[in-house]
């Protein structure tokens, strides 16, 4: 029609974008700090040690002056006898983390959330919580003040009770164990605060209706509490699916030994040795960018699957 302009899509949702940056501008600049963080501590060092990758670096010569070797760096770690076990330990452990770790955060939270009184949820939230806040150094302390062989509380009150203990920093079998037992101990009380904000967001409305109608606190659970959380459980289990490679390298560093490497040592370990304490640069930083590649795939990957399976994704 004649006299009327027509604003193209792109050209409208560009107005958009820059009418909304200059209402928020001042959102922008509190972002601003944490976006440079990340692009000179993150970024700009990945770009450039993604060349070590694809060479025989040497560390008198530098990265660019370095030769190149194609393949050479992952051809050595995919060679050398110990990789296959150290990546079947670091898929074991991941899977075990996962497995074990998903469900309590969410039981605690759904049991969190049913106290009636205000002042011992409270209490129950900050004990849960505070062990987050602990470093692992601090959490093996006290794993081994607790467990120590000589004299651990519960190993003194074990003998006192005329038990045997057995030695858990000896023996392999209970490497593991002790090691999701611990992570779960510290990590909880943050995973049921994450659920605790989902709930915290359903209508207490829909409750009072399905007891109403006669609904059990299961069939509550079951039709409001759990869908109500659902899109928290969907970004949570995907997020942990693209981690399955990092099995948490500070936990399993303070907590392992050569007595129980064969259990014990994941790719994060290995590469510490090999290439930090062994010098071997260009093989470390291979491991750790092929790492970053099968992460982007297992998440790229988890997030078309929660998007097919459960109706919805992280993006």
């Amino acid at each position: 029609m004649d006299g009327v302009i027509t604003v193209r899509p792109a050209v409208r949702e560009k107005r958009y974008s820059l009418f909304s940056i200059r209402r928020q501008w001042l959102l922008y600049v509190l972002l601003a700090p944490a976006i440079l963080w990340i692009v000179v501590f993150n970024f700009i060092p990945t770009l450039i040690t993604i060349p070590m990758v694809f060479k025989d670096y040497n560390i008198m010569k530098g990265i660019w002056g370095s030769p190149w070797n194609g393949m050479e760096n992952m051809r050595a770690a995919w060679e050398s006898p110990d990789f296959l076990r150290v990546l079947r330990n670091t898929l074991e452990i991941s899977l075990l983390r996962l497995s074990a770790g998903f469900f309590p955060p969410i039981i605690l939270a759904v049991l969190t959330h049913e106290l009636r009184s205000a002042r011992i949820r409270n209490v129950a939230q900050s004990v849960t919580y505070l062990p987050h806040f602990l470093s692992w150094p601090i959490v093996w302390g006290i794993v081994l003040a607790l467990l120590n062989p000589a004299d651990g509380v519960l190993v003194t009150a074990l003998r006192q009770l005329g038990i045997k203990p057995v030695d858990v920093f000896l023996e392999q079998v209970w490497f593991r164990p002790l090691l999701i037992v611990s992570g779960i101990w510290k990590e909880i009380g943050w995973g049921t605060i994450i659920y605790l904000a989902a709930l915290s967001g359903i209508e207490p409305e829909l409750y009072e209706a399905a007891t109403v109608d006669g609904a059990e606190w299961y069939q509550r659970l079951w039709h409001i509490t759990l869908p109500g959380i659902k899109p928290v459980m969907v970004l949570l289990l995907t997020l942990s699916v693209s981690g399955l490679l990092n099995a948490g390298f500070e936990q399993v560093y303070l907590f392992y030994s050569p007595l129980n490497y064969q259990v014990s040592d994941i790719i994060d370990t290995w590469v510490f040795r090999k290439g930090l304490l062994g010098a071997n640069y260009a093989l470390g930083t291979a491991v750790g960018f092929w790492k970053s590649v099968v992460g982007l795939i297992l998440i790229l990957t988890a997030n078309k699957a929660a998007k097919q399976f459960a109706g919805q994704g992280i993006w």
